[in-house]
């Protein structure tokens, strides 16, 4: 099944969830996807509250109603008076209220949302808006869908209330001084091989998870301004398309910095697309050259073009990195979760240590989008870097949530702390590989 994508934007969400409080707008149907029938909407939607139901009409309008109710297959009434329905033009939301509160959703199962007997999204399990105004709700038909009764897509969102922690669960100081402290830290840096000047991070995700954009915002902060090296954007498949490793530089004149981040395609679901897993072995032990062409359909073979046939050790990953998107942690399918759980296998045997970075924190939780010092208070990111743990098996001191550089022109502080600590502890990560490399070592020259 293919992964959800929201198709209300950023925007759109923000304009709804003004209207509810602290939340933010989970995904759980997608007409499209799931299908457009009743028993599609029950089994993805049923039992899930608050919602809000959204249907798009190829007129371009968007529209459609909350519920505090739950969805089930009764085929009674249900009492909401605080359900509304609303419609959607460019930022600006008008909303009418629901005037027979006894009446307000009607649980029917071969349909999707059904308001009283108002407005039905997925009316009888087909492609159709049944509208009604006047009866349960009152609204302009022109206003709200212009009239126009197919549907192009109908999505139902869970919302999910973001709270605010009493005690924040990592202690971070947000000051100027602590940046530039962590900054020298980077700068000063050695690893503790001494075969080795640069240690190298590869970064493995989805498909716009932020990987290239974590680098450009890296090398942002040690430029002094937002800068973008690394192509990265909004796709459906890969923007890299090449194994790239990037050094970065104290300065636009400096020195190059003792790390390297190394950059893959990204992860897709089905076979023949994205990153192929049989690659990764390759790139682990140091046979990929910079600019390597991946070719999703075939994994690389020792006479390939750009194959290193004898890496050393400053060759080889040192540590890595899963790049996840917390906007889509809950959403992720089944069959990139199991490439990923591959993925880490293969890493685990080789002894590499792994770190999860969990980017846009900010479209994820209202709190953080706010005030990014608010991370470490956001029950809602708590929850996730949990399920995270869960999902992919790593430890909670293993995960650590960034905001990326992306629609900013100037550097902010707090943006820069938060995406130092990631690279403080990558390097810490790496210093744990080295000890494990000198302990095998010492071992051998032991037993000979």
């Amino acid at each position: 099944m293919s992964t959800l994508n929201s198709k209300l934007t950023r925007s759109q969400q923000k304009t709804i969830c003004s209207q509810l409080g602290t939340v933010r707008l989970k995904l759980l149907y997608k007409a499209s996807i799931h299908g457009f029938t009743g028993a599609a909407f029950h089994q993805q939607c049923d039992k899930r509250c608050p919602t809000v139901s959204v249907g798009y009409n190829s007129s371009g309008y968007v529209f459609g109603g909350y519920t505090r109710q739950a969805f089930n297959q009764s085929g009674q009434y249900v009492n909401d008076d605080q359900a509304f329905l609303f419609s959607l033009s460019g930022e600006k939301i008008h909303k009418y209220p629901v005037i027979s509160a006894p009446h307000a959703v009607r649980m029917i199962s071969g349909s999707g949302p059904y308001f009283g007997e108002t407005l039905i999204l997925v009316h009888g399990s087909k492609q159709v808006v049944y509208s009604n105004p006047g009866k349960f709700y009152t609204f302009s038909a022109a206003e709200m869908h212009g009239n126009d009764l197919n549907l192009t897509e109908c999505e139902v969102y869970q919302v999910e209330q973001t709270t605010e922690l009493e005690k924040p669960w990592r202690t971070v100081i947000w000051e100027t001084g602590k940046r530039n402290e962590l900054m020298e830290n980077i700068i000063t840096y050695k690893p503790t091989v001494s075969s080795v000047a640069q240690a190298r991070v590869l970064l493995i995700g989805p498909v716009g998870a932020g990987k290239s954009s974590f680098f450009n915002s890296i090398n942002s902060v040690f430029r002094g301004h937002v800068t973008s090296q690394a192509i990265s954007g909004s796709s459906a498949t890969s923007l890299t398309t090449q194994f790239r490793t990037y050094s970065l530089k104290a300065g636009r004149q400096g020195k190059p910095l003792p790390i390297i981040l190394c950059d893959t395609m990204g992860l897709e679901e089905s076979k023949g697309a994205g990153l192929d897993i049989d690659d990764i072995s390759n790139i682990l032990k140091g046979h990929l050259s910079d600019r390597y062409q991946f070719n999703p359909s075939a994994a690389l073979h020792s006479d390939s073009h750009g194959y290193r046939r004898s890496p050393t050790l400053k060759d080889k990953i040192h540590c890595v990195v899963y790049v996840i998107d917390a906007c889509k942690i809950s959403i992720m399918s089944a069959k990139l979760e199991e490439k990923l759980d591959a993925i880490r296998r293969k890493v685990n045997m080789m002894g590499i240590p792994q770190l999860v970075l969990l980017t846009k924190v900010d479209e994820a939780c209202p709190l953080v989008e706010e005030d990014l010092t608010n991370i470490y208070r956001s029950g809602y990111i708590k929850g996730t870097v949990q399920e995270i743990s869960a999902r992919l098996g790593v430890p909670l001191s293993c995960i650590v949530p960034v905001k990326n550089y992306s629609e900013e022109l100037e550097l902010d502080v707090n943006c820069d702390i938060l995406l130092l600590s990631a690279v403080i502890q990558m390097l810490r990560f790496v210093d744990n590989y080295f000890d494990d490399i000198s302990d095998q070592v010492s071992i051998t020259e032991t037993k000979e």
